[in-house]
């Protein structure tokens, strides 16, 4: 048996966005990122990650994520 991987696009959670600065996940009613101050943000983007504890973390430390929250991935 012959398995095809296909590729299948996701839609990220509805209702949110990412930050293009610093990849924070934030509402869609969000006006500024509360984590950058930055006001570019995309509903373009992939993978998640939830920092908890960011000096503890050794994923937060490989994205260089110093302050908790739900993050993005990639961002478009």
């Amino acid at each position: 048996m012959s398995r095809v991987a296909r590729r299948v696009r996701r839609r990220p959670l509805s209702g949110f966005k990412a930050c293009r600065n610093c990849h924070l996940i934030v509402p869609d009613d969000t006006v500024q990122c509360p984590n950058c101050g930055s006001v570019d943000f995309t509903s373009e983007w992939r993978g998640l990650v939830i920092v908890i504890d960011p000096e503890r973390s050794c994923i937060a430390k490989e994205l260089k994520l110093t302050k908790p929250g739900m993050y993005a991935i990639e961002v478009s």
